[in-house]
């Protein structure tokens, strides 16, 4: 019974690992035209990646409203947004929870920008940043810039929430060829 058990849990965690990185291998690279989403946010308007033209656009994907990363991660942008809007760049989060409990989030830590609700996975998948753990999906935490002309311009995969902001700014200001 043992033996049998132990199997079964080492078929899962291969099938996991597997699907992890075949999701993985979807992340759209730099150059590439950036995925479209058309998805409902926090406010209940729906926003549009075509809305962001002319602009940078620091697109990113994390896994659930109120867990320990994602906070830290949401709150480094909250507290950069000045600089990062000073580049000529917006952020929006993308998660698979819904949009009042996107809502109540944006509330409780302040947070200046859309979280958009990619219930269905739709949107992460196009992205590489879906993943399903025993049934349950959520997004991967990775983060993208894109270029005013909708464009992939940096990919940064399995972020550090407490460094991201800041790695996104200072390639902000390479990317854009501001000092």
């Amino acid at each position: 019974m043992k033996i049998s058990l132990w199997i079964t849990a080492l078929l899962l965690v291969t099938v996991s690992f597997y699907s992890l990185a075949a999701r993985a291998a979807n992340v759209p690279e730099p150059g590439q035209p950036a995925p479209n989403f058309s998805l409902g946010d926090q406010n209940g308007i729906t926003q549009n990646l075509t809305d962001y033209r002319g602009k940078w656009l620091v697109l990113y994907f994390y896994p659930k409203d109120e867990t320990p990363g994602c906070t830290t991660e949401a709150c480094a942008f909250r507290d950069d947004i000045q600089k990062i809007k000073a580049l000529n760049a917006v952020v929006i989060g993308v998660s698979i929870d819904d949009a009042s409990n996107h809502a109540e989030f944006a509330k409780k830590h302040h947070l200046p920008f859309p979280l958009l609700a990619d219930k269905s996975g739709a949107v992460s998948e196009s992205y590489g940043s879906e993943r399903s753990l025993l049934g349950f999906k959520i997004a991967r935490r990775n983060t993208f810039i894109i270029d005013p002309a909708g464009k992939i311009a940096k990919v940064y995969e399995s972020v550090d929430p407490d460094s991201t902001s800041n790695e996104v700014i200072s390639d902000l200001k390479k990317l854009s060829g501001n000092p």
